[in-house]
């Protein structure tokens, strides 16, 4: 291999197209991580008891956003997806 002189520009060439295989790949696996819609997730704007709702939830994002739901989210809404933070 080493008394051939275009073998590292051959496997730089190489490692470029594959990193840039990877870097288009990219965007579709962002993609592929859609929000479930409020009836989907069983959303309600109330708490469904006491302190189970989306202020306690792991998956909530203040100041109303959530992880997993799209659209605006109540703090004091509730849905299925529901975690109790620990």
């Amino acid at each position: 291999m080493a008394d051939r002189p275009d073998s590292m520009p051959r496997r730089g060439l190489m490692m470029a197209a594959l990193g840039g295989a990877a870097a288009l790949a990219l965007p579709r696996c962002a993609g592929a991580q859609t929000r479930m819609t409020k009836a989907q997730a069983e959303y309600q704007d109330e708490p469904k008891a006491g302190i189970l709702m989306c202020g306690t939830c792991t998956l909530f994002i203040a100041p109303a956003e959530c992880k997993v739901v799209e659209g605006f989210v109540a703090i004091t809404g509730w849905c299925n997806a529901f975690d109790l933070a620990d």
